[in-house]
């Protein structure tokens, strides 16, 4: 059978992943991008540098001297005219001369679908790509997007957004709060627990337009608990009940619109299991495990061995 080297250098993390067809057993490595502390992003031509300098090293780790069969790669984020991104241009290159150096060209895709190819893994759940119609969540700090997706014979799906955040991105809202309290940045992981230090409950109503929504508040209401002085726990604890909020409230729209379609959850915010465990406790969809949700190359190396035939 085959293997399968996958490549994804996002905004946020350099990955690689072998996938083994016989097994499909699934290695993975990754490395973050170094984000000064107190900033709560990065620039493109620093992420840029420093895929270069650590994409070698990963691949090293996930490929462990395999010759490989076929290699995927992201290239752009999302699969849609025009999208675009120079952080891609490294993972796509060192995709382009390993498939120089093996006579296979890469199968190039977007991180969008890497994202949900590799959640639909992770939940046992990978033969919706073949049997009908299914909504994704793709949560990150980039992006915040609610897609229907349909198999599609030449590009494996056809995603088409039904719903998406106005302004604010669900990630970036959970940064800007975890910065604001001196988190490091990514803050996801450390947000979490410090909100389960809080005692408070909160609901929060969702600002929603149609299946959309507008996240732009909670930074501003998070702020404001701040200045009043109130425990960084419940502020943490509030940001989450309201990224929950809104999630639950584009879910609803979806399903109340659309019908009981399979609900997939995928992208680094959805790893926060505060977050997962009550969509999934509500609405029963498919949550990837944390590795196979936050960014990562499994689902490139996955999305080359479909698109070869080399698993159904």
């Amino acid at each position: 059978m085959a293997k399968l080297i996958g490549i994804d250098t996002s905004n946020y993390t350099t990955s690689a992943a072998l996938l083994d067809t016989d097994d499909m057993s699934i290695r993975q490595a990754k490395k973050l991008l170094p984000v000064r502390r107190g900033e709560k992003g990065i620039r493109q031509a620093d992420a840029v540098f420093h895929h270069t300098v650590q994409l070698p090293k990963v691949l090293a780790e996930a490929a462990e001297g395999v010759i490989p069969d076929g290699i995927g790669v992201s290239v752009k984020p999302r699969p849609a005219e025009g999208s675009y991104m120079p952080c891609f241009l490294v993972g796509e290159a060192a995709a382009d001369m390993i498939g120089t150096v093996i006579g296979t060209a890469p199968d190039k895709t977007s991180h969008q679908i890497g994202h949900i190819l590799a959640a639909l893994y992770s939940c046992g759940q990978l033969a919706l790509v073949r049997s009908g119609s299914f909504i994704a969540f793709h949560v990150s700090g980039g992006t915040t997007d609610m897609l229907l997706c349909r198999p599609d014979s030449d590009r494996l799906l056809d995603i088409t957004e039904i719903g998406h955040s106005l302004d604010l991105k669900a990630g970036q809202a959970i940064d800007r709060c975890g910065v604001m309290l001196g988190l490091d940045f990514p803050c996801g992981a450390e947000l979490e627990r410090l909100a389960a230090q809080s005692g408070r409950e909160f609901r929060p109503r969702p600002v929603m337009r149609g299946m959309d929504t507008s996240l732009s508040g909670i930074e501003n209401r998070c702020r404001a608990m701040l200045d009043r002085n109130e425990q960084p726990c419940d502020i943490a604890r509030f940001c989450l009940d309201s990224v929950y909020a809104a999630i639950r409230g584009m879910t609803a729209a979806a399903l109340g619109e659309l019908g009981r379609l399979p609900v997939v959850y995928a992208g680094g915010v959805m790893s926060d299991r505060y977050i997962a465990d009550r969509l999934g406790a509500e609405f029963g969809g498919y949550f990837a495990e944390p590795e196979y949700s936050c960014d990562n190359a499994a689902g490139t190396a996955l999305y080359s061995a479909l698109v070869k035939g080399l698993i159904m």
